[in-house]
């Protein structure tokens, strides 16, 4: 018993159990919240309600982690007196303390999930600080439903009882170095386990788990919120919500000028199918397609592949990307949605309805999916599909050999683009994105290719031409398929990755990704080389109006193959300030003014024009359709009209 003594089993054990009963009340609060809105979060069986739960666990342990870190710290660090009286009573304040406030969150939004449709964010402090009355609110609310605060009260006696049963015993250590070494041990095993928890997993090749990921066991958007807790959702939306409602011009000027609502009229006899290439890290500076009168200096293309085959398609060389990161580049080229300061998908909006390329062809009758070759909870890609809507998620669960694992991040692009190739396709039309993963750090490719590409002077450079020849390769197997002929290609990058040529060190060239339109088929004339500023977000636009979608769509972008000619407004965000390109400059807007303007050719942003044009008209209209366009942005994200 005294070798025990020393190394804490009875303080580690009863720390365990303490952990094991905010598990075991989360899991009561997730029942009552679903309980109180059933009519709001349709779930079809016992075993839905089951598999929602557990799933639920990943985000519990972040929200209990989050919690509890000074708890678990006082209860294991070695200071001889953790099992004093005192010492105990002291932990049982600062564990109710915080988890009681932890927990009434959880029980707040059993009311307030009915006003807002989403899990308690950070987002409410900006609702309650423009309301005076918010006490009084509050205090109505747990009037008209007294259940729930009885629910509260009784669930924090119980935990109260179910705490004190199980007591730790007084005792203190004898020999000090035994006690001392094996604290320090536990700190550190608890240290990295807390690490994983808090991420959601211990892979490198996932980001740490957000609200949008909630959506990857869901089969409707709204039961991601049942897969949440209320702790979670606040925690990780506190500190990066910028989203803020702006009032700068009146509803008419944006209409006017930004005309969120597009309509196209073509007539489309034979629905096409549609393949979505989103390539990892494609900047338009590795692809000599996209660089024939740039004047770089020595220039050298990395894709031939993709060089050819823009010889027969339409392409854009000056687009850019809308985002930063691979989840920016999802909600732009399908969804039309750009990521500004803070990027849509880790916001507290990211989990509505959404109108996308997606939508669109489901309600055409397309057969949709989205194929990912990571684990499928990497990048959030899974949670934002199931929010989007597709059909059908092919990932490396489905693909369901690890022999051609890359053993960082995914399935080698090649393999898993003859999957591709050889899994769509069985129903038509169909509608399928691929997101390709291997042109990533640490810039690897097979072993069996060592040798066959150039290095170049860039780590990126091998890995780009390996997918490009992936892409190739791909090719070949598609061209046998039946649906080839009538299929529209898109290509493009989620973002620009490393940079080698000065042309691309410009602020603007770091969102510079290549856009390529292919079809086979002539019916479409995807032909020929655009020199129009293009983005992301007018993908969406441009296949809804090849596929011959006629009703409105809800579009920032703008139809690039359409005659009708809408408002082409450039947006993108370097992290800090928004960027527009309108017109002949470029705007930037830090979310209230204007705080610089350059030529569109000065991509370097190297000359401020704000003085020498500040009172020239076109230059005060551009003004108001940065901040036109900020606004309708806020406004349908925040109120939930991105549809």
């Amino acid at each position: 018993m005294k070798f025990f003594k020393e190394f804490r089993k009875q303080e580690v054990l009863v720390l365990l159990y303490r952990i094991f009963l905010a598990y075991f009340f989360y899991q009561i609060a997730r029942f009552l919240f679903w309980y109180f809105n059933r009519d709001l979060i349709k779930v079809d069986s016992v075993a839905d309600y089951f598999s929602l739960s557990y799933h639920g666990t990943a985000f519990d342990t972040t929200a209990i982690l989050y919690v509890n870190a000074l708890f678990i710290l006082l209860s294991i660090i070695p200071v001889v007196i953790n099992t004093k009286k005192v010492y105990q009573k002291i932990l049982f304040w600062i564990y109710f303390i915080t988890n009681g406030i932890a927990y009434a969150m959880n029980f707040g939004d059993f009311i307030y999930f009915r006003f807002s449709q989403t899990r308690l964010t950070s987002a409410a402090f900006q609702v309650a600080q423009h309301e005076t009355n918010i006490f009084k609110v509050f205090t109505a609310s747990f009037m008209q439903n007294p259940f729930v605060l009885l629910w509260f009260v009784i669930l924090m006696s119980l935990w109260v009882f179910l705490y004190k049963r199980v007591k730790i015993t007084e005792s203190r250590p004898v020999k000090l170095v035994p006690y001392f070494i094996w604290s320090v041990l536990t700190l550190c095993i608890v240290a990295v386990l807390a690490v994983g928890g808090i991420r959601g997993d211990f892979r490198h090749s996932t980001r740490p788990i957000n609200l949008v990921d909630a959506n990857r066991f869901a089969k409707i958007p709204s039961q991601g919120n049942m897969v949440l807790n209320s702790t979670f959702s606040f925690f990780r939306t506190l500190g990066t919500n910028n989203f803020k409602e702006v009032h700068f011009v009146d509803e008419k000027f944006i209409d006017e000028n930004i005309q969120p609502y597009k309509q196209y009229d073509r007539k489309v006899q034979n629905k096409p199918n549609i393949v979505i290439f989103i390539v990892e890290s494609f900047s338009r500076e590795y692809s000599g397609a996209f660089n024939k009168d740039k004047n770089i200096k020595d220039y050298v293309s990395y894709t031939p592949f993709m060089d050819s085959l823009a010889t027969e398609s339409l392409i854009f060389p000056n687009t850019f990307a809308n985002g930063r990161q691979s989840i920016h580049g999802m909600s732009s080229v399908l969804a039309g949605i750009p990521s500004l300061t803070d990027a849509f998908t880790s916001s507290p909006y990211s989990n509505q309805k959404i109108q996308s390329i997606v939508s669109v062809c489901n309600e055409l009758g397309y057969d949709t999916s989205f194929y990912h070759g990571a684990p499928n909870g990497s990048m959030g890609f899974f949670g934002f599909g199931n929010i989007l809507g597709f059909k059908h998620y092919f990932g490396k669960t489905e693909y369901n050999n690890d022999k051609d694992f890359d053993g960082m991040w995914a399935i080698w692009d090649e393999p898993f683009l003859q999957y591709f190739a050889e899994n769509v396709g069985k129903p038509q039309p169909f509608m399928a994105t691929v997101f390709t993963a291997s042109s990533h750090h640490p810039f690897k490719i097979p072993e069996k290719y060592n040798g066959k590409f150039k290095k170049g002077p860039s780590q990126m450079h091998e890995p780009i031409q390996y997918t490009d020849y992936s892409i190739k390769k791909y090719f070949e197997t598609a061209k046998k398929q039946p649906w080839f002929n009538n299929t529209i290609f898109v290509f493009t990058g989620d973002h620009t990755n490393e940079i080698y040529y000065p042309e691309y060190e410009k602020a603007m060239n770091r969102f510079a990704v290549p856009m390529i339109l292919y079809s086979p088929n002539p019916e479409y004339n995807l032909k020929g080389v655009n020199q129009e500023f293009a983005q992301q977000i007018d993908i969406y636009p441009t296949l809804a109006d090849l596929v011959g979608y006629h009703k409105k769509i809800r579009s920032w972008g703008r139809s690039l193959v359409s005659d009708k000619k809408y408002p082409a407004i450039i947006a993108n965000s370097d992290g800090g300030v928004e960027q527009f390109i309108i017109g002949d400059y470029i705007y930037r807007f830090d979310g209230k003014e204007v705080v610089g303007i350059f030529d569109k050719k000065d991509l370097g942003l190297e000359k401020n024009l704000m003085e020498s044009l500040k009172n020239t008209q076109e230059i005060q209209k551009g003004k108001l359709i940065c901040k036109a366009w900020y606004q309708d942005y806020m406004n349908r994200v925040i109120n939930r009209k991105m549809y």
